[in-house]
């Protein structure tokens, strides 16, 4: 993918996409699941499931991937770890019109439900998507069997599947996901994006170490890539204050990337010509050639 690809693949729910951009998103997210298929064992049908993606599902997952989340996470996220975001946004644009439901869950109950209530969505491959907003964002899990109880309304041999569930996330202390288990419950979440900006105050002295260290970094830096005179010659333009450029985020995506921690694998077509060469079979002289001065290069 160009960069205007990527763009477009990672703004899935920030806005109404073309059928070109939809599909886009679609491979993008089928490439991503085919991937993180490949580490750790899932629920047999995983690929298949990915083939009939959603784009509502496609714009989740590509949400998720613009906010951070790495392939490993992504493994985590299809066994249900429960995810926070620090974007209120999210919850807004996950409420699709035609496939989105009201759901009712006990997940973040300091939230006003009345006002901000969990919302459910079906898919081939997140089976059954359980989100909301907290106070600073949105959390969003997968679930593999829905529950439909409510008031007024009686147990469904879908519910009992849901209360199944329950009674293995109480002995494993493990989400139950579409595609497996997941140690990342709402006490230990999956955090993304965590909103961390605090502006602070240094004593001076501090300060002055501060800056003192941030100039040493930046001259030994300098004198690494290129030769002392050269440096010398172009030396880095002069700030009053480095300390000022902390905790300055950078713009879009910025971070280890999609593949950071993770174990990828590379299959691609031999060589012809290198597998013919590794075939060939050398006959090495014996060790009494070699001392006998026997031997000759050719």
């Amino acid at each position: 993918m160009d960069q205007e690809q990527v763009t477009a693949a990672g703004a899935a729910a920030s806005g109404a996409l073309t059928v070109q951009q939809t599909e886009e998103v679609r491979v993008r997210v089928r490439l991503m699941i085919e991937i993180t298929a490949r580490a750790g064992t899932y629920r047999k049908g995983l690929i298949a499931a990915a083939e009939l993606l959603s784009p509502e599902e496609a714009a989740i997952i590509s949400d998720l991937e613009r906010h951070g989340l790495q392939v490993p996470q992504l493994r985590d996220l299809l066994r249900g770890g429960h995810v926070l975001v620090d974007d209120p946004q999210l919850y807004e644009n996950w409420r699709f019109t035609e496939v989105s439901h009201l759901r009712i869950s006990s997940h973040h109950r300091d939230i006003d439900k009345a006002r901000y209530p969990d919302i459910g969505m079906r898919g081939q491959v997140v089976r059954e998507k359980l989100h909301g907003r907290t106070a600073r964002g949105t959390w969003v899990q997968l679930e593999k069997t829905p529950a439909a109880f409510g008031k007024r309304k009686l147990p469904s041999p879908t519910d009992i599947r849901h209360l199944a569930d329950y009674i293995i996330y109480r002995i494993t202390r493990s989400n139950v996901g579409p595609w497996g288990l997941s140690r990342l419950t709402e006490r230990r979440p999956m955090y993304l994006s965590p909103d961390l900006a605090m502006p602070t105050s240094l004593a001076p002295p501090v300060a002055e170490s501060l800056t003192t260290a941030l100039r040493r970094i930046e001259e030994d830096d300098d004198t690494t890539a290129v030769s002392l005179d050269l440096a010398a010659r172009f030396p880095p333009p002069g700030r009053p204050d480095p300390t000022e450029e902390l905790g300055l985020a950078l713009p879009g995506r910025a971070g280890r990337g999609l593949f950071g921690n993770s174990e990828v694998w590379v299959t691609e077509t031999p060589s012809r010509i290198a597998s013919d060469i590794l075939s060939q079979r050398f006959e090495h002289p014996p060790v009494e050639a070699w001392w006998a001065g026997e031997t000759h290069h050719e």
